[in-house]
Parts: structure tokens; C-alpha cells; sequence
């Protein structure tokens, strides 16, 4: 698979380079005290030690503009696609380590299955931060390395990720509601789909192992 980079033109599509915060001791709190498994991938949504550095303040008043914000992490090891989300609204992406970002466009999803051929996958350098657009399907990040872990923060409107509201689907979009703020496709070999996830993803379950050895 092509792995193209955030700072390529071709990444303008999906979202853009966050530059002018101060994050050094974000990424210091991040890399000191928050575990990365050596063959799985964890999340949480919020942590208190990374909500209390300055970098909280910066991103709720100036990158969203004042609205509740929670700082949590994705770390791990991965090199597999297995899901799509997307939110509404943009979440903030600060890679502590290098990392792959595989990303698909939520044009190509609605009403219908997205096809993994049209995935691409960004290389994000250690220390740069992104914001990923609405509008721009993710999940978790990759190892950029072969067996590497990654770190990284990610920064969302508060309560996001967290218990699914309890709805009435009235459309396709609404039973791809899979936690709070949050719209999921699987593939059919995800371990979501087994959790009930809607399969939306045709094609290949994309790793990208043998292209970061």
C-alpha cells in the first residue's frame, strides 16, 4: 500500500496540520504514564494527567473555541484496518511516536458499503499534531515500524467515545451509532462486527505489515 504523508497536498482532503501549540509536556505525560501494549491497541478517552497540562486550556479555547473538550490516547501496536468512524466534529491527533493514519472520506459511505480500495494511508511524524475534518472516516492508528509501539493523543469533545445513547434507529445512519459521538463500519473480520457493529466495509481487511517492515 502507498503511504503518502500528512504534510503531502494529498492529505488536505482528510484534514490538516495543526501547528503553533505548545504540546512537549502533553507528549511527556503521554509517553511517561500511559501504557502502550506490545500486541494490541488501547483507548481511553479522557485522562486526568494529560487534561492537566497546559496543552488542555490551548485546545479547548483555541482549537475548538471554547466548547468541552476531553484529552485521552491511542496506543499500541497495529497494523490492520478492521473499522471506520467518524464523529461530528473534528478530533485533534498528536502523534508522540511515528504513526499511520488510515483514512477514507465519509462521502463514500453513506447509504452504501465503502469499498477498502479507496483507504489511504498517512504517515505522521513524531511530534506533529493533526486535526482530522468531520467528514473523514479513521480508527486507530498503525505502527509505522514493523513490532513498534506508537503513542499518541487524542483530543474530542467532551463524553465522546464513551455508552451509546439508548435511540430509535430511524435510518441507516442512526444503527451505525455505536458509542456517544461516535458512527462505526466494520469489516466482517473486525471483532466489532462480532459486538454488533454494522458491516460496512467490502474488500480487503487492509494491514499494512508488509509495507513497514
Amino acid at each position: 500500500m502507498k503511504i503518502q504523508n500528512v504534510n503531502d497536498a494529498a492529505f488536505e482532503a482528510y484534514g490538516r496540520v495543526v501547528t503553533g501549540y505548545d504540546t512537549d509536556e502533553l507528549l511527556k505525560v503521554l509517553t511517561e504514564t500511559t501504557p502502550a501494549p506490545v500486541d494490541s491497541v488501547v483507548y481511553v478517552p479522557s485522562d486526568a494527567a494529560l487534561e492537566a497540562t497546559p496543552a488542555m486550556k490551548d485546545f479547548t479555547y483555541n482549537c475548538y473555541g471554547g466548547m468541552p473538550i476531553q484529552i485521552g490516547y491511542c496506543n499500541g501496536t497495529n497494523t490492520k484496518l478492521n473499522c471506520l468512524e467518524y464523529h461530528r466534529d473534528s478530533e485533534i491527533d498528536i502523534a508522540a511516536t511515528d504513526c499511520i493514519l488510515l483514512l477514507a472520506k465519509q462521502q463514500d459511505c453513506m447509504g452504501k458499503m465503502l469499498d477498502t480500495s479507496k483507504v489511504e494511508a498517512f504517515f505522521c511524524p513524531a511530534g506533529t499534531g493533526v486535526e482530522l475534518y468531520a467528514t473523514t472516516l479513521h480508527y486507530a492508528p498503525c505502527s509505522a515500524k514493523l513490532g513498534a509501539q506508537f503513542r499518541v493523543v487524542i483530543v474530542l469533545p467532551k463524553g465522546t467515545n464513551y455508552d451509546k445513547p439508548e435511540i430509535t434507529v430511524k435510518n441507516a445512519d442512526d444503527a451505525r451509532l455505536f458509542a456517544s459521538n461516535k458512527w462505526l463500519i466494520a469489516h466482517p473480520e473486525a471483532s466489532e462486527a462480532k459486538q454488533g457493529a454494522v458491516i460496512g466495509l467490502t474488500g480487503v481487511n487492509i494491514d499494512i505489515a508488509e509495507d513497514i517492515q
